[in-house]
């Protein structure tokens, strides 16, 4: 659903780059919170975080890269919202978005530059707080198990994406460059991603699913299932320190995150040639409907990573594979990156935030 130049006119484009500024801003507090607090909340590391987002912000690159076929010459791929919002929490999944797109639309011209802002509301934001906010209501309801929490992913995630096609119609009522009925946009736009949602659904929660298998105590979205027994002491809940467990973790942190840069490698590296060459949701509407015939050329259209191979290498299993490699690499540093250093200026100020509420 990567919005090119030229769907959106310039002041709704310029609008959405102020709401998603916003909301990257918010975020980086949010998550200083999530990935500095981790370890008081889930028992792990706050040092361990930073890499594990990164980590993720990976994953979600390389998974977008597998377009699957969904119907009458349609492919979707992952948008990553709900995955990022449950595994390292909704502030930090924003950012982890936020990372991906930037990455598509610098190096591989894949998402629009201008519309940079349009794509972080509609698959960052927008699918961050819808997937979220359902998958929180829906742990509160279920019993508090791991089925629980994997069976929420899968509803939220397929929640989340008609709901971004659904934002993505309302910013074309609104500055659309194209005269095509919105009424049609949105009956086209909504139903075709449904579809693709299955198949994020599905994606989340095995994935979900997998971390939890190992590792629960890493899953932002799972922490509730390991929250510390309370006495009443005195007339006030005290926290009663955990008990040292009878057997180690099934999987280290380094395990898990070496394990997950390999899948990523792997599936940007050598399944990605294999994922669908149809067109995806978005580009298929847009041909359908004739809203693209305003479509401006990308401004990184010369990078040597464009459309997702490498310039100068003939072969397209080669080219295509390098540039998954490549692009996974530099958003895993990018990110990690990121995430490091939002994590130590909260470290940073955790002292004269924790004098301020004792004083």
């Amino acid at each position: 659903m990567h919005v090119p130049d030229g769907f959106i006119n310039a002041p709704v484009s310029i609008a959405a780059g102020v709401v998603a500024a916003g909301a990257v801003a918010v975020s980086l507090r949010g998550a200083r919170r999530e990935l500095a607090g981790t370890s008081r909340a889930g028992g792990h590391g706050g040092e361990r975080t930073a890499p594990l987002a990164g980590l993720v912000a990976a994953f979600i690159f390389a998974v977008q890269m597998l377009n699957f076929p969904v119907a009458a010459g349609t492919s979707g791929h992952l948008l990553g919202g709900a995955l990022a919002a449950i595994l390292v929490g909704p502030w930090t999944g924003v950012l982890c978005i936020a990372v991906v797109l930037l990455m598509q639309g610098i190096l591989f011209a894949d998402g629009g530059l201008t519309a940079l802002g349009v794509n972080i509301t509609v698959m960052g934001v927008v699918t961050v707080v819808v997937a979220y906010g359902l998958f929180r209501g829906l742990v509160l309801l279920l019993p508090r198990t791991r089925a629980s929490v994997t069976a929420a992913s899968f509803v939220a995630a397929l929640v989340s994406v008609p709901a971004a096609a659904a934002a993505f119609t309302a910013l074309y009522a609104v500055g659309g460059t194209t005269d095509v009925p919105v009424s049609k946009v949105l009956t086209a736009m909504v139903g075709v991603h449904v579809l693709i949602g299955v198949g994020e659904a599905v994606i989340t929660m095995l994935t979900v699913g997998a971390v939890i298998a190992v590792r629960p105590d890493l899953v932002y979205g799972a922490r509730g299932l390991t929250a510390p027994l309370k006495l009443r002491v005195g007339g006030e809940l005290v926290d009663v320190a955990p008990a040292e467990p009878a057997t180690a973790p099934a999987g280290s942190p380094k395990k898990l995150w070496i394990g997950g840069v390999v899948t990523a490698l792997v599936l940007a590296g050598f399944v990605s040639f294999y994922a669908s060459a149809s067109p995806d949701g978005l580009e298929k509407v847009a041909a359908d409907k004739g809203i693209d015939s305003k479509v401006e050329d990308h401004a990184a259209a010369d990078s040597p990573l464009a459309d997702y191979g490498v310039k100068g290498i003939e072969t397209a299993r080669l080219s295509g594979g390098l540039a998954g490699v490549i692009g996974v690499g530099a958003t895993l540093a990018v990110g990690t990156g990121a995430f490091w250093v939002v994590r130590r200026r909260r470290a940073h100020d955790e002292p004269g935030t924790h004098a301020e509420t004792t004083a």
